[in-house]
């Protein structure tokens, strides 16, 4: 509830970044490209689920110039070099939802999901009353992920 009722950036949206990077950690925002920023999910399917989101307010990715395009790709394989890192991952995935009926949960913002899945990770939890487990704090997956991607991101520019 605090985060939906907290400070939002543009027109009432949760997705948009903050102007001021001190506020990065209480919005669980881990990295900062040129043209997109990377944030935890808070509502994740799985630990260390992330966020690829433009600065810029679009609803589609088709609304993206190409400099946007490139950096979108280029921060989402930065975030899953950082997960397969820091977390060991048996797999990703890696997608889009474009629209409510394609499922997106915040249609008026685009942002790409990158999720770290381990085999047997969805279990009877979820299909019984929609209740996920998540082993750690978003607070502190936040700071296990954040100098990761400092330091990954250096290595790669």
């Amino acid at each position: 509830m605090q985060y939906i009722l907290g400070p939002k950036c543009h027109d009432g949206c949760v997705l948009c970044a903050p102007e001021n990077p001190a506020e990065d950690e209480e919005r669980l925002i881990v990295y900062r490209g040129r043209h997109v920023f990377v944030m935890l999910n808070r509502y994740p399917y799985a630990s260390g689920h992330l966020m690829v989101i433009p600065y810029r307010h679009v609803s589609d990715i088709t609304e993206l110039s190409a400099e946007e395009s490139a950096d979108l790709m280029a921060v989402t394989q930065l975030a899953c070099r950082v997960l397969r890192k820091v977390s060991r991952p048996q797999g990703l995935n890696v997608g889009l939802n474009l629209g409510e009926a394609a499922g997106a949960g915040i249609g008026m913002h685009m942002h790409l999901h990158v999720v770290p899945r381990w085999s047997g990770d969805s279990n009877f939890m979820a299909v019984l009353d929609d209740v996920r487990v998540i082993p750690e704090a978003l607070a502190e997956t936040c700071r296990r992920l954040a100098p990761v991607f400092a330091e990954l991101a250096t290595c790669s520019a």
